[in-house]
């Protein structure tokens, strides 16, 4: 182990002259250089910080230990959700280890499964993903997109089902996009940006999205443009063919906003125009299905919490939109059409509920759930009889289930063995008061008989942003940190999607404030309430939980033992400047509007750093290869704390090399991380069992 008085030898980074005017207030950014991170400069920083951080994880004996026992528990079968095109069932396995799941597809349940897609034969290391697909309407043919070493751009090919054979057809330079078939089976809609510069294309903004048609066995250069707004930079459009592939949907999202437009077109007029159906951004809308003129829309217009409308194209106002499902006390995330009833996916104070209409919008009946925690699935077409979902919850392994939609009785599809007692823990979910007074809810999971003593080593996880929420999931990670007598605790705080637009609203742009206040009122509970001390909790976030991590501890440094910010945005001064960051001014608000500028320069992770204090032990970690939070946050942060620093505690910074911001990550990256952070934690938090 290392001795705690050792003291570490940060690599130099050297300052630079770089001063910056907003709305009059002078910014220093002397370490504007690593927002380059192709220079000599950058990278031998790079290496340099990767080296002390190694040569400080090496000396954790513990470290290979909890390596062992992740890559142990993490060898068991896992199943993704069955669903069904033309005659075939697909369906994502993997066997324990592989460092992507594999797409299989066969003709009936008990039949004999073909391999369809292995990532993993792709590239040596697992870096080459899957990160989108979409199977024709027979069937016969899909069309895929890759990305390298955790990028979010894309390469799309099409691939035909029965020979797992590609063709000829190769499209480029896709982000945020899925693909769309048209009914005829001939080719798909998809939305792409204009080629970037190669050398700049994991930093350059990304602007003017287009919506494009491409037919099947003709080059992307021939592909037709369907929709695009010159005008508008900042809109994307995201083409859904309708299921009696009539209409193409197109929604129109701008950033990150939680608000949106819907258009649409006529397939069987080639020629018709698109018709603005909702132009005006004022609420979220999801499209669910139709019959024939009439579509049925998820939406939190005049509804926070969401309902079910239905409007009619062919008399679109307002005063004669029809609600089917009125706004409940839970909130209603999502709505898909089986059988001929509506399956409304519910949060009821951030577990799932099931419920059942018909389409008059009349209640029929609550899908009985193995317990609280997490359901996903429920896909499928209007007229289908059965279904798949997946259920989780913190102590609970993702299990599938088979659904019959007339019987209403579930069954078990596929359960995984995984080589732990899930009765030898529990989840509990407790409500603390924040600052405000505001009641938050908070899921404790630990081991039964834990004693309230003060003295439990607790990691406080949680996101708090763009609408997104967090539920009850299985987690071997979190597993091997509850295993070592460790307390895994998830507060829903404000600015999620939890309870709605109004809970998201409160915790965004001027109120982001709510977001860091919810979290510090969770550690001050769990510390009042002996679950745990200061000495003994560390937080963890990810992207914007990485900045959750970073602002909070700016604000309280004293009141945790360590941090763990994962690709976090440190930077709220700059961070519209690269890639999709500018679509997150919705979220956060812009430095270049002088109100939002001194919201957003309060409680920057970057800028709130004070020389000559001493901060919690804290591994930033970041990637390469990230185009969505570019490292450079993570990079200038690291930096920054490394010289404001004073104390014994580590200030680390590692760096993945050919990952991005976490999706598509392979198995044997994501268990060397979380051994380095659960390592890390065991050495600063004094974990010795």
């Amino acid at each position: 182990m290392v001795s705690d008085q050792v003291k570490l030898n940060y690599p130099s980074s050297h300052k630079v002259e770089q001063v910056d005017i907003y709305h009059g207030v002078e910014v220093k950014d002397p370490y504007r250089w690593l927002e380059n991170p192709d220079t000599e400069e950058t990278k031998t920083w790079i290496k340099a910080q990767n080296e002390v951080t190694l040569s400080y994880l090496e000396r954790i004996s513990a470290r290979e230990e909890i390596k062992q026992r992740l890559t142990q528990v993490w060898n068991y079968e896992k199943y993704g959700i069955p669903w069904k095109k033309g005659d075939r069932y697909f369906y994502f396995k993997n066997e324990g280890l592989q460092n992507q799941d594999v797409l299989y597809t066969l003709t009936s349940l008990d039949g004999e499964p073909q391999v369809l897609l292995d990532p993993n034969q792709l590239s040596p290391d697992g870096t080459i993903a899957l990160r989108g697909l979409a199977i024709s309407e027979d069937g016969k043919l899909m069309a895929y997109g890759l990305s390298n070493s955790g990028s979010d751009w894309q390469e799309w090919k099409v691939r035909n089902v029965a020979t797992g054979e590609d063709l000829t057809d190769h499209l480029q330079w896709i982000k945020f996009s899925g693909a769309s078939w048209t009914h005829d089976n001939q080719g798909f809609f998809y939305s792409r940006y204009d080629e970037p510069q190669e050398k700049t294309k994991l930093e350059d903004t990304n602007h003017y999205q287009k919506l494009f048609y491409h037919r099947l066995g003709t080059p992307q250069s021939e592909d037709t443009l369907i929709y695009h707004r010159p005008d508008q930079k900042e809109w994307g459009f995201a083409g859904n063919v309708t299921e009696d592939g009539r209409y193409l949907i197109i929604i129109v999202f701008l950033g990150t906003d939680s608000q949106n437009l819907v258009f649409y077109k006529d397939l069987e007029n080639p020629e018709g125009e698109v018709v603005e159906l909702i132009n005006e951004f004022e609420a979220d809308y999801s499209f669910i299905d139709n019959d024939n003129s009439i579509f049925w829309f998820r939406t939190d217009f005049g509804s926070p919490r969401g309902r079910l409308i239905a409007i009619d194209i062919n008399n679109p106002a307002k005063e004669n939109w029809q609600e089917l499902i009125p706004q409940s006390q839970d909130t209603l995330r999502s709505v898909g059409l089986l059988n001929n009833q509506f399956i409304a996916k519910y949060l009821q104070d951030a577990w799932s509920v099931i419920k059942i209409f018909d389409l008059n919008g009349n209640f029929v009946r609550e899908v009985a759930l193995p317990g609280i925690g997490s359901a996903g699935g429920f896909s499928g077409k209007r007229h289908d009889t059965e279904t798949f979902y997946l259920f989780t919850s913190f102590t609970t392994p993702s299990t599938i289930y088979r659904y019959d939609l007339v019987t209403g009785k579930s069954e078990i599809f596929r359960r995984p063995q995984v080589d732990f007692n899930p009765e030898h823990y529990e989840t509990k979910q407790i409500f603390y008061k924040s600052k405000d007074g505001t009641q938050v809810p908070m899921f404790i999971t630990h081991k039964k008989g834990l004693a309230l003593d003060g003295k439990n080593p607790t990691y406080l996880y949680a996101y708090g942003g763009f609408n997104i929420s967090l539920t009850p999931s299985f987690s071997i990670s979190n597993l091997v940190w509850l295993e070592r007598g460790g307390i895994y605790a998830v507060p829903n705080l404000r600015g999620g999607g939890e309870y709605g637009e109004e809970w998201h609203q409160a915790g965004m742009k001027s109120n982001k404030q709510n977001v860091f206040d919810d979290f510090i009122a969770a550690a001050e509970w769990l510390i009042r309430n002996k679950y745990t001390c200061p000495e003994k909790l560390a937080i963890g976030g990810g992207s914007n939980g990485g900045l959750l991590v970073g602002a909070c501890l700016t604000q309280r440094p004293e009141l945790y033992r360590a941090a763990l910010p994962a690709v976090g945005v440190m930077d709220m001064l700059r961070f519209h400047k690269f890639t999709i960051g500018w679509a997150w001014c919705a979220e956060y608000g812009s430095p270049d509007n002088e109100e939002e500028f001194k919201t957003l320069y309060s409680y920057s992770p970057l800028h709130n750093l004070k020389a000559g204090t001493a901060y919690p032990a804290t591994m930033i970690t970041t990637a390469d290869h990230d185009d969505r939070v570019v490292p450079a946050h993570s990079f200038k942060f690291a930096a920054t704390l490394q010289e404001a620093h004073v104390g014994e505690q580590p200030v680390l910074i590692r760096i993945e090399t050919k990952a991005g911001h976490g999706a598509g990550k392979p198995t044997t990256k994501i268990i060397e991380e979380v051994a380095d952070k659960w390592g890390f934690l065991v050495k600063v938090l004094n974990i010795y069992n």
